[in-house]
C-alpha cells in the first residue's frame, strides 16, 4: 500500500513540474490572478469581516449593570436589582445569581453553567436577557455577555470639553443617533441624570461694600450644611461624643430657609440675610464630573449585538466625526476600542519589522538582494486564507488572530525557501532556470506538503476548541490553518513565476548597466539603471508603456 502511494505521489510530482512549466509561460496571468485574489479577499473582509480587541469567549457568566437615578436610596437600588435578578432566574440556563448593590445601582452576576453543558451560547442568552430587561422601568440596565474586556461595554466614545452642561447636551444628542446604528445595544452615558442642586450666586460688589467676602459666605454655608463641632458630650456609658450643629434636613432643601441665613459682617456685630447679597434658586447640576488629561469628559458606551465591536465602533466614530463641535470640544476612543486601536498599530509595526528582518536573513542566505523578493511577494497571499477562514467561522480580526498572522509569515516563507533553495543550487550546477524550477518543484513537493499537513494537524484541536474557554485561542489556529492552505497552494505556482520574472528583470538591468557603462560614466549608468528599476517597481514604467502603445494604436487608426 505504501509503495503504491509513493508511486502515485511521484506521478503527481511530475505533473506538478509540468504545471510549473505552464505557469512560467503565463507569468502575466499568474500575477493578475494573485493580485485579483488578494484584492477580493481584502474587499470581503472590509465588507463582511469584523474586528475586536479580544476574541469573544463564553466563560459561563453574564453580568447585568444596573444604574438608578441620582439621589435614590439604597433600598430603591436593592429593589431594582432584585427585580432584574428575578427575570434572570427565569432563563432556563441560569444556575444562580449574585448581586452587589450600592446607592447608584449595582451589578448582578448570572451563572449560566459550562458552555459544554448547554446548547445556547452566552451571546444568545445575553440577547434574551437584554430583551427581558426592556420591560423594567425606573433604572438603566446593561447586559454584558463577554467579561474578558474588563467587564465593560466594548464600544466607548469619549467626549471632552470645558463646559459640562454643553457637553451633556452634545452627548445626549449623539446617544440618540448611536441607538439607530445597527448592532449597537445598551447605549448609555457614563454620567447619570442631572441631580437637583441649590445654586447660590454671590453679588460680589454689594458683598464687598458691606465688608463680606466670598469666603465669609462660604464658611457660613459650610456651617449650615456640613455642620461645625461646638463641643463634646459624655454619654451614660462614660464615652465622650463630639457634638456638631447644622441646619435641620428640611431647612437644608428649602430655598426660603436658606435665604434668611444670617451672614456676619466683619468688624461689627451686624448680621445680613443671605438673600440681600446673593440670588438663590433651585436648579440642575451634573451628578459627577469626570476628568481625563485635565479635561471634563463624558463617555458614550454601547454593547455590540449581531455585529463585531470593531464594526459598531467604526460606525459610531463616523457619526461622532460628523458633529460640528464648538471650539474646545473633541472626541477620542475609550475603553476596549482605544486598546484595540493601539494594539493593531503595535502589531502592524511588529509585523513589518518581522518581514524586514526576514528579508535581511534571506539576503545573507541566498547571497542576493533580488532572490528573496519572490518569498516576500508570497507573504500577502496567506492573508487570503486568513480572511476566508475567519469569515467561514464567523471570527474577527483580534489579538489572537493577529498573532496568528505574524506567525504565518514565517511559516509561509518556509515553503518558498525550500523551493528556491533547491532551484538555485540546481542553477549553480549549470542547468537552465526553467529546468531548475521544474526540478525543484518535483523534489520539494513532498517536504512542503508534509510540513503543511503536519502543521494543520497540530492546529486542528485548537481550531475545533471543544474545551471550556477554548474560544480565546481559536482565532489563532484558524488564521494559521486558513493562511497555510491558501499560501501553500498559491506559493507552489506563484513563487516560481515571481522568481523567474524578477531574475529576468535583473538580468536585463545588469545588461543595460553594462551597455550604458561602456558608453558613459559608470556612476551615471548605475544611477540611471537604479531609477529605472525604481520606476518599474512602482509600475510607472508599465503605465508609460501602456499609454505609449495606446497612443500608437490611435495614430494608426
Amino acid at each position: 500500500m505504501l509503495q503504491k502511494f509513493n508511486v502515485w505521489f511521484d506521478h503527481q510530482a511530475d505533473r506538478y513540474s509540468n504545471v510549473i512549466a505552464w505557469a512560467l509561460h503565463h507569468r502575466v496571468w499568474m500575477a493578475i490572478i494573485s493580485a485579483c485574489t488578494l484584492v477580493a479577499a481584502l474587499a470581503l473582509h472590509t465588507q463582511f469581516g469584523g474586528s475586536s480587541f479580544l476574541p469573544v469567549t463564553d466563560a459561563g457568566n453574564l453580568a447585568i449593570d444596573v444604574r438608578t437615578p441620582s439621589g435614590t436610596s439604597l433600598e430603591y437600588s436593592r429593589l431594582k436589582l432584585e427585580k432584574a435578578a428575578e427575570l434572570a432566574r427565569t432563563i432556563p440556563e441560569t444556575v444562580a445569581t449574585n448581586s452587589s448593590v450600592n446607592t447608584s445601582g449595582g451589578r448582578i452576576y448570572v451563572d449560566i453553567g459550562k458552555s459544554t453543558e448547554r446548547k445556547r451560547s452566552a451571546a444568545q442568552i445575553g440577547a434574551e436577557l437584554r430583551e427581558k430587561m426592556t420591560h423594567i422601568i425606573g433604572a438603566e440596565y446593561a447586559v454584558l455577555d463577554d467579561l474578558t474586556n474588563g467587564a465593560q461595554k466594548p464600544v466607548q466614545i469619549r467626549f471632552s470639553g470645558p463646559d459640562s452642561r454643553r457637553l451633556m447636551a452634545i452627548t445626549n444628542a449623539f446617544m440618540e443617533q448611536l441607538k439607530q446604528v445597527k448592532g449597537a445595544a445598551d447605549v448609555g452615558l457614563s454620567e447619570q441624570d442631572p441631580k437637583d442642586e441649590l445654586q447660590i450666586v454671590l453679588n460680589r460688589g454689594l458683598a464687598n461694600s458691606l465688608g463680606i467676602s466670598a469666603n465669609d459666605a462660604a464658611q457660613a454655608l459650610r456651617v449650615s450644611f456640613a455642620g461645625v463641632e461646638v463641643g463634646d458630650w459624655v454619654d451614660p456609658t462614660g464615652e465622650s461624643r463630639d457634638v456638631a450643629v447644622r441646619l435641620h434636613p428640611d431647612d437644608r432643601v428649602d430655598a426660603g430657609s436658606i435665604e434668611h441665613l444670617p451672614i456676619a459682617v466683619n468688624g461689627s456685630d451686624m448680621m445680613v440675610p443671605l438673600d440681600q447679597i446673593a440670588s438663590i434658586s433651585m436648579g440642575k447640576g451634573p451628578a459627577k464630573i469626570q476628568h481625563m488629561d485635565g479635561k471634563r469628559t463624558i463617555t458614550v458606551s454601547a454593547n455590540a449585538q449581531g455585529r463585531s465591536a470593531g464594526e459598531v465602533t467604526a460606525d459610531a466614530m463616523t457619526l461622532a466625526k460628523s458633529i460640528d463641535f464648538p471650539e474646545g470640544y473633541g472626541i477620542e476612543l475609550g475603553g476596549a476600542s482605544r486598546d484595540q486601536k493601539e494594539l493593531f498599530r503595535e502589531m502592524t509595526i511588529a509585523l513589518i519589522m518581522g518581514i524586514g528582518f526576514m528579508y535581511l536573513i534571506l539576503v545573507m542566505q541566498f547571497g542576493s538582494f533580488t532572490a528573496p523578493l519572490p518569498v516576500m511577494l508570497s507573504l500577502p497571499l496567506s492573508l487570503i486564507g486568513v480572511v476566508i477562514s475567519l469569515l467561514l467561522t464567523k471570527g474577527t480580526l483580534n489579538l489572537m488572530s493577529f498573532i496568528g498572522v505574524i506567525m504565518l509569515m514565517g511559516l509561509v516563507a518556509k515553503n518558498a525557501i525550500l523551493l528556491l533553495d533547491c532551484a538555485r543550487k540546481r542553477e549553480a550546477e549549470g542547468y537552465e532556470r526553467e529546468d531548475a524550477l521544474m526540478y525543484a518543484g518535483r523534489m520539494r513537493l513532498r517536504p512542503i506538503l508534509m510540513t503543511t499537513f503536519a502543521l494543520i494537524a497540530g492546529m486542528l484541536p485548537v481550531a475545533i476548541g471543544l474545551g471550556e474557554g477554548s474560544e480565546f485561542y481559536r482565532p489563532l489556529a484558524i488564521s494559521i490553518i486558513g493562511g497555510t492552505i491558501t499560501a501553500t497552494i498559491l506559493t507552489l505556482l506563484v513563487v516560481p513565476t515571481f522568481y523567474d520574472s524578477i531574475e529576468i528583470a535583473r538580468d536585463r538591468a545588469v545588461a543595460k548597466y553594462q551597455r550604458r557603462a561602456s558608453q558613459k560614466n559608470a556612476v551615471i549608468a548605475f544611477v540611471m539603471t537604479l531609477v529605472e528599476a525604481g520606476l518599474t517597481l512602482v509600475f510607472l514604467r508599465l503605465i508609460y508603456r501602456m499609454m505609449k502603445r495606446l497612443g500608437l494604436f490611435f495614430v494608426r487608426r
